[in-house]
């Protein structure tokens, strides 16, 4: 495939989260307690539990925090109930963009959600409008230097484990999977001793827009705003960066 997360996207991941991680680290301790409420505190019985920890470590929490996250999680049986919401909209130039938030009053995450959307210039529209876009997709990340393994010898690894698909791009290797292959195939790689700069379950696009750079400025600026958001926990779009 085409390597959808170019190495220079994933560059500019990697400094935005470390100039905000703490709004990085409460996102996904967000979603641990969605998991844990879900399937229980313990991994090994939790398959959806066991990706957002993945997700966590390749976003560099430590483990410490992962595990008291889980462990708050674990007793708050009373605490708050988040209901997961997916918005779609389109940004600049007709960008299809997805939303997955998490949230305790629909209201307020639907207004603010929708307010960036009008005030990007783009528009929130009904469930479905862009979905058909984008295929939902487990995404492995490897940074090259941080293996010894050969290109070949992983790619047997990946695929023998079940992925979809294997790719090398200029500083990293992406391995895809379908979403259900996804925990099989980064427990395989997890025991070689791999670590990732990305994994997980995510919504990837079957097409591409271009812009300007002036298109781009303002797609920019959608994304930050929708990132600043606390419900907003992740946001997929088809703009070729």
């Amino acid at each position: 495939m085409s390597g959808h997360s170019k190495w220079h996207n994933i560059q500019a991941k990697k400094g935005k989260a470390d100039a905000a991680r703490g709004k990085i680290f409460t996102k996904l301790g967000r979603e641990l307690l969605i998991a844990v409420k879900a399937g229980g505190p313990d991994p090994a019985g939790n398959s959806k539990l066991k990706d957002v920890i993945a997700k966590c470590k390749a976003a560099n929490m430590p483990n410490d925090t992962i595990n008291n996250a889980i462990k708050k999680a674990a007793g708050q049986a009373d605490a708050t109930n988040y209901e997961e919401m997916v918005y779609e909209g389109y940004g600049t130039n007709g960008v299809a963009v997805i939303v997955e938030a998490s949230t305790d009053n629909k209201n307020r995450t639907a207004a603010d959600v929708r307010h960036v959307f009008d005030k990007a210039g783009g528009n929130l529209g009904t469930s479905g409008c862009v979905s058909y876009l984008f295929n939902k997709k487990g995404v492995i990340v490897i940074d090259k230097e941080s293996t010894s393994m050969s290109e070949d010898d992983l790619m047997m690894l990946a695929l023998e484990a079940g992925a979809e698909d294997f790719s090398s791009e200029e500083e990293i290797y992406e391995i895809t999977t379908e979403p259900s292959d996804f925990s099989a195939v980064r427990e395989k790689l997890e025991e070689q001793g791999l670590e990732f700069l990305e994994a997980e379950v995510k919504m990837v696009p079957t097409t591409t827009v271009e812009l300007d750079e002036k298109a781009a400025e303002k797609m920019q600026r959608l994304l930050d705003n929708l990132d600043d958001l606390d419900d907003v926990l992740n946001v997929y779009h088809n703009w070729a960066e």
